[in-house]
């Protein structure tokens, strides 16, 4: 029987079928690998790649390949991975020709300090400049960032989902926004890129859940899982009153891809699910998937006449121009995740 990776490595495969052909004899360039963009990308990569016989290849870009070992060894010793050394903001380019670029490089840590937060900032507008700057030497035509609904700032609680022609944005005299602002940055560096031998397209990603998503980490759905999986409490540690949306990774897989071969350069596309639920609902959502005896706990009461925040994507024009849609339910896609995450531990 398949393990459950590998039965969404499937699922992203006949979803994008039509796809591959573009990338037959290709050579991609990623970096991010390790993340969780980055490891769904690869996987289904080296899925297409070796089910189809593409004869692609993909150098990936690490800084620490102990690292990238340890989270997906298999990836790391593929015939067709290459990993490459260097920090995103200042690696040197590997030698040869690129037709696709993925740049889906996160923050680079954990933000705890003002420090951190400038580091942040740093690697991931220099990080997309080198990364673009590589692109336009090496040849690569088609360009992908993974760029993040954060660029719209605060989601006003009156609109219930925010589309990409939204006009808001983070304050930028506000250091609490700097992530979003260097994700806008990072697209507007697309904009003054694209021309006709180089065309980048912008994925906006909003909240997903899936293997690969860390389980004590600052995603709220990661976390509940491990406290389910652990016996609980689960433990909300604000109100539960805020709204968010969860797309499944391998769907988010499939709409990666799709942008990356298909999206109009330079037109962003909100990448994510529009069903809304609250904090609480989802954390009693994992409750009733994972560990129907676990307790919930909500650690603050909501403050009398507050709007609760929203944090929630249309996707319209994913759906109309892409043909996009969400594929896997929330339930299944927490299953799939408790599913792998039991399975790495018994291996």
């Amino acid at each position: 029987m398949a393990n459950p990776l590998e039965r969404d490595l499937d699922h992203v495969l006949a979803e994008t079928a039509a796809l591959w052909d573009a990338l037959r004899g290709a050579r991609v360039f990623v970096t991010g690998g390790t993340g969780f963009f980055g490891c769904w990308l690869l996987e289904s990569f080296l899925h297409a790649n070796d089910r189809l016989h593409l004869g692609a290849s993909v150098v990936v870009l690490t800084r620490n390949r102990r690292a990238f070992a340890g989270k997906a060894p298999h990836v790391a010793v593929h015939p067709a991975v290459t990993l490459h050394d260097g920090d995103v903001r200042d690696f040197a380019f590997p030698s040869g020709a690129f037709t696709h670029v993925i740049h889906a490089a996160a923050d680079g840590g954990m933000v705890a300090t003002p420090q951190d937060r400038l580091r942040m900032f740093e690697t991931i507008v220099e990080g997309t400049r080198r990364t673009l700057e590589l692109a336009r030497r090496s040849g690569a035509k088609r360009f992908l960032l993974t760029s993040s609904g954060a660029v719209y700032g605060p989601q006003p609680p009156e609109l219930q989902h925010v589309g990409e022609d939204y006009a808001g944005a983070p304050d930028p005299a506000c250091a609490g926004h700097a992530y979003g602002e260097a994700k806008r940055a990072a697209e507007t560096q697309c904009a003054l890129n694209a021309d006709a031998t180089l065309e980048p397209a912008i994925a906006r990603c909003f909240a997903f859940v899936g293997p690969y998503l860390p389980l004590d980490a600052s995603f709220a759905v990661g976390n509940f899982v491990g406290d389910a999986l652990r016996g609980g409490p689960i433990r909300i540690s604000g109100d539960g009153t805020a709204y968010r949306s969860y797309l499944y990774a391998a769907d988010l897989a499939i709409w990666l891809w799709t942008i990356l071969l298909r999206g109009r350069p330079c037109r962003p596309y909100n990448v994510g699910s529009e069903r809304a639920l609250t904090i609480r609902e989802l954390a009693e959502t994992v409750r009733r998937t994972v560990n129907a005896d676990a307790s919930v706990d909500v650690a603050l009461r909501a403050a009398p006449g507050t709007r609760p925040a929203r944090y929630v994507p249309a996707t319209a024009r994913a759906r109309t121009e892409l043909g996009l849609r969400e594929l896997v339910p929330l339930e299944q896609g927490i299953r799939q995740m408790q599913a792998w995450y039991r399975e790495k531990a018994a291996a």
